[in-house]
């Protein structure tokens, strides 16, 4: 296995002829593993990429992920071919394949003739076996597949409690990541200075139109998310002037606090190790914003390492015994999951981090928390229709983050907020929102109220209302529920597992 120390493969091997590099969730040239393994180990490398039919399928013909994918890939084969002229290797690109993976990579390999595939890990179950069946594939053609670590900067088992075993606890897993990395740790790998082995595209062609892999064009363009790895540092350099001030601003959604890094970061059009180092020194520097950002980042490895020890985790709650909740369920349930998808549950906070997700793709940390909360504690519903929701919405969905994202609102999750912490949305709204500014962003039909009114219109006085031009009821619904009412429901909903 490569990536579990920093040393380079052929080290003790003399080179092959050629290799592959497959691209999956890694769309970058800079500072990436596979191609740096495979470059020092290969006197000819190819690059690749293929549009996996197996997942393409489930997804709408408008998808913005996609869209992301496709334009980053224009990118990165721009990015090699840049490599390969600076290096006077004229016709380097991206292979971009679209079908079957499990049929079209093998079978590329085969064709180009190389001995190895060379390939970032990916541990989402589906990923896993999907990888598994290739290598297995590649092995009946004489063809080795290696794969190291290059997505998160510790990955599977490199933290262990001090009894060997996996963390389940956020603080104590943080700890360790800031004893165990180093500068070493967070290095890039190097590529641009052996990118004389990338080898020219036998049968040179675009990358394939959005149309020809069956799919419309969406909003992308339109939102302020720019695309590829010169899309990320773009975000990134606008961020590393503000990061200092994100402790203080990351809260609020109207106000511009985080990095916009997520789709990127879940697509590797950056590498986290260079988002880490610029963390880590300026932690060090005494960057209370870089500190808690770096917070953030270490999250992301907790998830992936949980979703690695943990498989179940894509299904079944963390702590088995929140298996036994009676979520609500049939038609009055289903009504109540619909008002939460389309932002008509009559709480604007609420509504309004719904419409966002539905317009844009984004939804903003804290309103994540708050619509979660929402629908598992003020609804009963289920966390899972929730996290599926997001997993078909959300532009930066990552198996492993979402799961925990979820999983920790409804306190099902590993290191959880406790069951009886039920956020109260009006009061998340007047606290985070205080000025109504995002509210009416996504809900002008609210925005005659007064501020203090915005929060809980139904308890705005009958002047009030009319001044606005608001009927309740008719331009923005009553709530769905009472949330003290819910609270209650909700606490006898989880007596089932207080002694848990």
């Amino acid at each position: 296995m490569i990536g579990d120390t920093r040393q380079v493969q052929h080290d003790h091997h003399p080179l092959l002829s050629s290799a592959l590099v497959w691209f999956r969730r890694d769309l970058r040239a800079d500072d990436h593993a596979a191609l740096s393994h495979a470059l020092q180990a290969a006197r000819q490398v190819w690059c690749a990429f293929v549009f996996d039919r197996a997942i393409l399928d489930g997804l709408p013909r408008a998808d913005r992920r996609v869209e992301f994918i496709r334009d980053s890939l224009v990118d990165l084969d721009a990015q090699l071919r840049s490599l390969g002229l600076a290096h006077g290797v004229a016709g380097v690109g991206l292979i971009v394949r679209h079908g079957d993976v499990q049929a079209l990579l093998p079978a590329l390999a085969v064709q180009l003739g190389v001995q190895a595939v060379y390939a970032n890990h990916d541990d989402e179950p589906n990923a896993l076996s999907r990888d598994a069946q290739v290598r297995g594939r590649l092995a009946e053609a004489g063809i080795a597949l290696h794969c190291g670590k290059d997505h998160v900067v510790f990955e599977r088992s490199e933290l262990l409690t001090a009894t060997g075993s996996p963390y389940s606890v956020f603080t104590p897993y943080k700890n360790a990541w800031l004893r165990k990395i180093t500068p070493e740790t967070v290095k890039p790998w190097p590529v641009a200075r052996h990118a004389s082995a990338l080898a020219a595209v036998p049968a040179p062609a675009p990358v394939p139109t959005l149309a020809e892999i069956g799919f419309e064009p969406t909003n992308l363009h339109q939102l302020k998310l720019p695309t590829g790895s010169t899309g990320a540092h773009e975000l990134l350099d606008d961020f590393l002037d503000r990061i200092d001030d994100y402790g203080q601003t990351r809260d609020f959604p109207a106000v511009k606090g985080p990095s916009y890094l997520s789709t990127h970061l879940r697509f590797g059009t950056v590498s986290i190790r260079k988002l880490a180092r610029e963390a880590w020194q300026r932690m060090q520097a005494g960057s209370r914003g870089a500190e808690v950002w770096l917070s953030e980042l270490i999250w992301r490895d907790f998830y992936h390492q949980i979703l690695h020890h943990h498989p179940r985790v894509a299904s079944h709650c963390f702590k088995p015994a929140y298996d036994a909740i009676k979520w609500e369920q049939g038609p009055h349930a289903d009504a109540l999951f619909s008002a939460w998808c389309e932002g008509r549950t009559g709480y604007p906070l609420v509504d309004a981090a719904m419409l966002q997700i539905a317009q844009t793709g984004y939804m903003h940390n804290r309103l994540r928390m708050v619509v979660a909360s929402f629908l598992t504690k003020d609804l009963g519903l289920d966390w899972r229709r929730g996290e599926a929701y997001f997993a078909t919405h959300l532009n930066d969905f990552d198996l492993a983050a979402n799961n925990g994202g979820w999983q920790w609102a409804a306190s099902t999750g590993c290191d959880a907020q406790p069951y009886f912490r039920i956020f109260n949305p009006v009061a998340q709204s007047e606290r985070f929102d205080a000025a109504g500014r995002f509210i009416r962003r996504y809900l002008p039909q609210l925005a005659g109220l007064p501020d203090k009114q915005i929060h809980a219109p139904w308890l705005a006085r009958p002047i009030e209302l009319a001044a606005a031009g608001l009927v309740l009821g008719r331009d923005y619904p009553e709530p769905v529920v009472a949330h003290d009412v819910a609270r209650t429901r909700t606490l006898a909903r989880y007596a089932v597992v207080k002694a848990g």
